[in-house]
């Protein structure tokens, strides 16, 4: 079966959405599948190597997928050159990784099926959604009360997608949230839920002696508190919280210390805005007296993540708009079985359950982040029992049965 992940920006290092799409081209690979990665991002073109890491038979391995750029732009005559690229590829499927920031906010990229023809089956994946509309600004709430409902009900047009998900043999969502509102906007439209796994795996190097050897790389004691953030460094991750957090959690804890494991740069936040939000960061560590007590790894290969994560004692991720296990780099906290700190979402994911996988806390709560980090910190029990049910959690979302639910939809097998 041949099969083309379409991603609008296909630049893996700075983009969540993109490093999801060469984890599962890779594990698609590894199943004997012909993948190929269709992109508009610049820079693309040839052979890439893709990482496969996270079963215990693959850690270091990779998988040689190709990468295809099919258009320079996702604007209407960009779309129109994607679509006659892909349909020269003989494709079996066409799974379009969804999300309107991979694709520049062009609401063209919504009509590609409708311009595919009719070879080849169509899945798509929807990683953002019920929060962005296509259409002229000044028209958007009268689309909204009229003209959007009238077309989803019929399923001719999806407000945020287009065709994407109206035409799809398949719409993917990966969390339960977004799984209810394409059902209630798209009633026609077969939704299956299939969650994200965990953006890396336990590197093969992370041993009995990583936990000692990080901290003296850091200049720390053998048995220093390490807590540690994981992801994209940018201010909807609530790391000014995280930084006022630390402060207090190191009157009842001296020894803390924290990793911001992560690069400032991506898709979202380019260029200027990043360097700027970098200074801003170092600023607020320097001016809090944390600057020996907070190290920022910029971004890092996968391996030397996997073993800073091994090394640590808590993870701590407090975004401001709530964490829930559509969040890769909380998979890849809980897939080293790390105790978790997060803030609870609105509405809340029935999969992160407080006290269970994660202990949750307030968004932008900066007194009860650092409450909830010095008890985990303290407790070793309900550090032990987070650890176990983040593993739990790590588990229900395994690669092999993401990848399983993929082949099932690839045959047309929808509910």
């Amino acid at each position: 079966m041949r099969v083309g992940l379409v991603c609008g920006d296909f630049r893996p290092a700075r983009d969540g959405v993109a490093h999801y799409t060469a984890r599962l081209a890779a594990e698609l690979s590894r199943r004997g599948l012909d993948v190929l990665v269709a992109t508009g991002a610049p820079g693309g073109g040839g052979g890439v190597s893709v990482p496969v890491r996270g079963g215990t038979d693959v850690q270091g391995e990779g998988a040689k997928v190709p990468v295809s750029v099919v258009t320079d732009s996702w604007g209407v005559r960009g779309v129109r050159r994607a679509a006659r690229a892909l349909a020269a590829e003989d494709l079996d499927v066409v799974h379009v990784q969804f999300a309107p920031s991979a694709y520049a906010w062009h609401g063209a990229v919504g009509v590609l099926p409708g311009l595919l023809g009719g070879g080849a089956r169509l899945v798509t994946t929807v990683h953002e959604y019920a929060w962005w509309s296509w259409g002229p600004r000044p028209l958007q709430a009268v689309l909204a009360r009229t003209a959007w409902p009238w077309l989803e009900r019929r399923g001719w047009w999806d407000r945020e997608a287009g065709l994407l998900t109206a035409r799809a043999s398949a719409v993917v969502a990966t969390n339960p949230v977004h799984a209810h509102a394409l059902r209630a906007r798209l009633p026609r439209a077969a939704v299956v839920e299939v969650p994200i796994g965990a953006n890396l795996g336990v590197a093969a190097a992370a041993g009995a002696d990583t936990r000692r050897s990080v901290r003296a790389e850091l200049g720390l004691g053998g048995d220093a508190p390490v807590l540690a953030f994981f992801g994209f460094i940018h201010a909807v991750k609530g790391i000014r919280h995280l930084v006022e957090a630390l402060a207090l959690v190191r009157a009842d804890v001296p020894g803390a210390h924290l990793l911001l494991i992560g690069g400032f740069e991506s898709l979202a936040l380019r260029g200027r805005q990043a360097t700027d939000y970098a200074a801003e960061v170092r600023a607020m560590i320097a001016v809090r007296d944390l600057s020996g007590t907070v190290t920022l790894t910029g971004w890092l290969p996968e391996a030397q993540v996997s073993r800073l994560l091994s090394a640590a004692d808590v993870a701590v991720l407090p975004f401001t708009a709530g964490t829930t296990t559509k969040s890769g780099s909380l998979l890849a906290c809980a897939e080293h079985g790390l105790p978790i700190v997060a803030t609870a979402a609105d509405p809340p994911d029935p999969e992160l359950v407080d006290g269970d996988a994660a202990l949750l806390v307030g968004v932008r709560d900066t007194e009860a982040l650092a409450k909830a980090m010095t008890r985990v910190l303290q407790d070793l029990d309900l550090a032990a029992a987070l650890s176990l049910g983040a593993r739990r959690l790590a588990a229900s979302h395994g690669w092999a049965a993401i990848v399983d639910a993929h082949l099932r939809l690839y045959a047309g097998d929808t509910p």
